[in-house]
């Protein structure tokens, strides 16, 4: 499982509580109460939970003195009125993390059900769900660790990981072969080069180039079909282009290694949860 470092999130959480409370609260500081508390965390929807530890955190970020008592783990199913955890701290603390807390849990938990979603969708297949670099600005690692949680894969984290020719760089190189070639100059040997191809032609030149992964960027089913034919074995498949929960089963028939769908970080539904019940102690 990929593991979330805790110092850069504590920079989210710092980049987070700074854009929410630029100097202060100013509702919580005008009814300033310093007692202890207890809050209830519910879902209100059902889904796949993702995040408790940064949600948790945020909290312990403002006030180390403040407990979370989980009653759900990281991954499991929710349904409307369960309640997942129970926070006890400061008034001041509960109030102010409030928001930002639920951001993130709700965000991350969104991605994750969504992804779970999808997972599903392919059951029965041998195909495996990558997600892609179409993730919020600077939250990469939090929403790759959600498309984790929910089932997924990842694919490349940054431009420096891996090489990955697309169709800008192909015609930048003037052609699928001679950007192959150009990337395998370039690269040290234990580096696979993955060449996106949109067409039967650029298929057969990809696997004349000896590709080491070949991606079908919006084929159709029956394109796909075909080029698995010639490929044959002689190269890792992948398949992307507007893959949907609605449309990705139709897909499941083919030999596919991989499909990536960017909309299961880029358009998921956040998760609607909710802290409740705010009693003071």
């Amino acid at each position: 499982m990929l593991a979330i470092n805790q110092d850069l999130v504590d920079e989210y959480i710092a980049r987070g509580l700074k854009e929410d409370v630029p100097y202060e609260d100013v509702t919580t500081q005008a009814i300033y109460m310093g007692q202890q508390a207890t809050v209830q965390l519910l879902a209100k929807e059902s889904g796949i939970i993702c995040g408790l530890a940064v949600f948790e955190r945020v909290f312990q970020y403002l006030d180390p003195q403040t407990t979370c008592q989980w009653l759900v783990q990281e991954g499991d199913a929710v349904n409307p009125n369960d309640q997942l955890m129970q926070i006890t701290g400061s008034v001041n603390t509960l109030l102010t993390g409030e928001r930002v807390a639920l951001n993130f849990l709700q965000r991350m938990s969104g991605i994750a059900t969504l992804t779970h979603c999808m997972v599903q969708a392919l059951e029965g297949s041998t195909i495996k769900l990558l997600d892609t670099r179409k993730t919020t600005p600077g939250y990469r690692l939090l929403e790759k660790y959600a498309v984790r949680i929910g089932g997924g894969y990842n694919h490349r984290f940054s431009l420096s990981e891996a090489i990955m020719l697309k169709d800008n760089h192909i015609e930048a190189a003037g052609g699928v072969i001679p950007a192959i070639k150009a990337a395998r100059a370039y690269s040290p040997f234990i580096k696979k080069i993955e060449v996106e191809v949109e067409t039967l032609e650029m298929v057969k030149e990809a696997i004349h180039g000896q590709a080491d992964i070949i991606m079908l960027d919006n084929m159709s089913h029956e394109a796909m079909a075909e080029a698995l034919k010639w490929i044959d074995g002689r190269a890792i498949v992948e398949a992307s282009g507007n893959f949907t929960l609605d449309n990705i089963s139709e897909y499941k028939d083919l030999p596919l290694d991989y499909i990536s769908s960017g909309e299961i970080t880029h358009s998921a539904r956040c998760l609607d949860l909710s802290m409740k019940h705010l009693q003071v102690i």
